[in-house]
C-alpha cells in the first residue's frame, strides 16, 4: 500500500459523508439568504440618537414663607403716628414691611345656644403700609415701597389706596399710584378707590385715580354704584362736576334702578345743605338727566325731594318735565311723601312744595290727609284752596290743644266754611285749573292776563281762604 494512501474504513466513509452532506447544507443557506437579499428593498437608516443636551439640575421650588404677624400696638402707632426713626427701627428686620398687622378686638355677644351673653374676641387684619396711608404719612409710605412694600396687598380687605381715598391723603395716593397701585381694584366690600372719595378733601385724590386711568363709571360689586352714584348722594359738586367731565353716565342705573338724579334728591335732608344739592341737580339735569326715572320701586326723583321737603329742588325737577301724579308702588304721589312729613319740617315752606305741585297738574290731597298738615296752616291752606268745597273738618277737635291754641283763629274759620260754598271767583279758577292739567303752570303764564291774576290762578296768593 502506498505511503499517501489510508485504507477506507467503514467509520472513515461515514465521516467523510457526513463532512459533506454538512457542506451541501451550509452552502444551501448561504444560497438561500442571498436570493432573499436580493429580492427584499434595502432597510432604512437608523435614525439618529439626538445630541445630547446639557440639562440643567432641578431647582428646589420652595413655598414662601408664613407672613409675619405683629400684635405689638407700639410697632402698630410707630406707622399711625408717621415716627420715621421708630419706622426705621422696626424695619431692621425686612419682615416687617410686609407684617400683618393684627389687632385683638373683645367684645360682649348675645350666645342663644348658651343663654348668656359671652366674650366674643374678633381679630383684624391690616398692614404697616395701610396704617401710615390711613392717616396721610407720606414719609412713611414711601419708606415702606422703597423697602418693597407690596402695594396692592389687602390684609383686612382693603389696599393701602382705598385708605388714601378715604382720608383724602393727596400725596399717599399719588405715591402708591406712582408705584403702580391698581386704580379700580375692589375692596373687600365691593368698592373702588373712586366711590370713596365722599368727602371735599378727597377731590384731588379722585383727579389722580382718573389721571392714572381708573375707570369713571366703575360698578360696586354688590349695589351697582357709579362714583357718580356716590358724589350725588353725598351733595358733592365739584366731584360730580369732575365725573361728568370725564364721561361718567349721567343714567346709569344702580341694582335698585336708581340714576345719580334719583340718589341727589333722596341726599337732600338738611336745610343746611339744600343750596349744594340744588346745585348738583342742577348739573344733572343739564348733563342729561332725566327726572321722570323711577327706581324698582317707583320712587322718582319727586318723591324723594317731598319727602325731604327741599322746595327748590321740587320745583326744578317739575320745571323740567317731573310728573307730579306719578304714583310709586304703594300707591303714594308725590303730594302724599310731602303730606307725610310736614310735621318733620313745618319750617322749610312745605306749603312751596303744595303750590308747586298743583301748579302743574297734581290733583288736591285726599281730605283724610289733611290732619297731617296741621301744624303747618300755610300748607293747609293751599291744600284747601284747591278743593271746590272745603270738606268736612271733624278731626280739628282732635288736634292737640296746644296745637289747636297756636292757630285757632285759622282753625275756626276752616270749621265754620266747612260744607259752605265757595267764591264764584274760586270756583272759576277750580275749573280753569282742572281744564289745564299738567299744562297750567306753561299755558297761565301765556295768557294775556295781569299778573295778579295768574298769580291768583297758580295759587302764588298767600291770602286767606276764598
Amino acid at each position: 500500500m502506498s505511503k499517501d494512501t489510508f485504507p477506507f474504513t467503514s467509520t472513515s466513509l461515514r465521516s467523510l459523508r457526513m463532512e459533506q452532506e454538512l457542506q451541501e447544507w451550509e452552502d444551501a443557506r448561504r444560497a438561500l439568504a442571498r436570493r432573499r437579499s436580493m429580492t427584499r428593498g434595502p432597510l432604512p437608516r437608523a435614525p439618529r440618537p439626538p445630541p445630547k443636551q446639557q440639562q440643567r439640575p432641578l431647582q428646589e421650588v420652595r413655598a414662601p414663607p408664613p407672613p409675619v404677624r405683629c400684635r405689638d400696638t407700639a410697632v402698630h402707632n410707630t406707622f399711625m403716628c408717621g415716627d420715621i426713626k421708630g419706622v426705621y427701627a422696626v424695619l431692621k428686620d425686612p419682615a416687617m414691611v410686609n407684617a400683618l398687622m393684627e389687632t385683638v378686638h373683645e367684645k360682649m355677644v348675645w350666645a342663644p345656644e348658651m343663654g348668656m351673653w359671652t366674650l366674643s374676641s374678633k381679630v383684624k387684619q391690616t398692614s404697616a403700609l395701610r396704617l401710615a396711608a390711613s392717616r396721610g404719612h407720606s414719609g412713611c409710605v414711601e419708606e415702606l415701597l422703597f423697602r418693597g412694600a407690596e402695594v396692592d396687598a389687602d390684609p383686612g380687605g382693603s389696599t393701602a389706596l382705598h385708605d388714601a381715598c378715604i382720608g383724602g391723603h393727596t400725596a399717599c395716593a399719588q405715591l402708591l399710584l406712582s408705584h403702580g397701585a391698581d386704580p379700580d381694584l375692589l375692596a373687600e366690600d365691593g368698592s373702588a378707590p373712586l366711590h370713596l372719595c365722599t368727602s371735599a378733601q378727597s377731590l384731588q385724590c379722585a383727579e389722580l385715580l382718573l389721571e392714572g386711568g381708573a375707570e369713571v363709571n366703575v360698578l360696586t360689586r354688590e349695589s351697582r354704584l357709579t362714583p357718580l352714584h356716590v358724589a350725588a348722594r353725598q351733595g358733592l359738586e365739584e366731584h360730580v362736576e369732575l365725573f361728568l367731565s370725564h364721561g361718567a353716565d349721567v343714567l346709569a342705573k344702580n341694582r335698585e334702578g336708581e340714576t345719580p338724579l334719583n340718589a341727589a334728591c333722596s341726599g337732600a335732608e338738611r336745610p343746611s345743605e339744600a343750596g349744594r344739592y340744588l346745585r348738583v341737580v342742577q348739573m344733572l339735569l343739564g348733563a342729561g338727566a332725566n327726572p321722570q326715572t323711577a327706581g324698582r320701586k317707583l320712587h322718582t326723583p319727586l318723591h324723594n325731594a317731598c319727602a325731604n321737603c327741599s322746595p327748590r329742588i321740587a320745583e326744578l325737577l317739575l320745571q323740567h318735565g317731573a310728573k307730579a301724579d306719578e304714583a310709586n308702588c304703594a300707591g303714594y304721589t308725590p303730594m302724599d311723601c310731602l303730606l307725610q312729613v310736614v310735621e318733620d319740617y313745618p319750617d322749610q315752606q312745605p306749603e312751596a312744595i303744595a303750590r308747586s305741585l298743583l301748579n302743574h297738574g297734581a290733583k288736591p290731597a285726599s281730605p283724610k290727609m289733611l290732619k297731617c298738615c296741621a301744624g303747618s296752616p300755610a300748607t293747609l291752606e293751599v291744600i284747601l284752596n284747591s278743593y271746590t268745597s272745603i270738606p268736612s273738618c271733624d278731626w280739628i277737635e282732635s288736634l292737640s290743644t296746644e296745637i289747636y291754641e297756636e292757630y285757632q283763629s285759622f282753625f275756626d274759620v276752616v270749621s265754620q266754611m266747612s260744607g259752605q260754598p265757595r267764591a264764584l271767583q274760586h270756583l272759576c279758577r277750580c275749573a280753569l285749573r282742572q281744564k289745564l292739567g299738567a299744562l297750567c303752570y306753561s299755558a297761565v303764564h301765556k295768557l294775556d292776563i295781569p299778573t295778579s291774576v295768574k298769580d291768583y290762578l297758580l295759587l302764588s296768593n298767600e291770602g286767606k281762604l276764598h
